[in-house]
């Protein structure tokens, strides 16, 4: 059960599909690197505005807020340990959503909206078949 948490299970569609989800897969995943690598370091600013939404060590959680949407966004690309990469990046969305733009129009909350929907269906389904973790999956299953 852990390594089909980790590593996803077969979704078995048609090629068309896969290639759908392996582009949507890989363009959020390149997003969510831009995203990150523009907070990293993270600014005096940012810190702030995290302390301001009430987390405690703000220093740590604008790190982790930063790292989870770079590295969650490399992981997201290649399709590797998707679901826990997708849980710390929904995570993040949340936080954002709702901690950061609550009060603000839809416009400003969209691509935070956006970002934490398509995590959660990551999270849910896993990569894909063109995935390190289907390439993972498939070898454990050789041995």
């Amino acid at each position: 059960m852990f390594r089909r948490i980790l590593f996803g299970s077969d979704i078995n569609g048609t090629a068309l599909a896969t290639l759908g989800l392996t582009l949507l897969r890989m363009f959020a995943g390149i997003g969510l690197i831009t995203h990150g690598l523009s907070k990293l370091p993270p600014s005096e600013k940012f810190i702030a505005g995290v302390a301001q939404i009430g987390f405690p060590l703000a220093s740590l959680f604008a790190w982790a807020a930063s790292l989870s949407e770079f590295a969650g966004g490399a992981l997201l690309l290649v399709g590797l340990l998707t679901r826990p990469a997708a849980f710390f990046i929904l995570f993040t969305m949340c936080t954002a959503i709702f901690g950061v733009h609550f009060k603000a129009s839809f416009g400003e909350k969209e691509l935070a909206l956006l970002y934490g929907f398509i995590a959660l269906g990551f999270m849910l389904m896993g990569a894909g078949d063109w995935s390190v973790d289907a390439l993972l999956r498939n070898n454990k299953r050789r041995r």
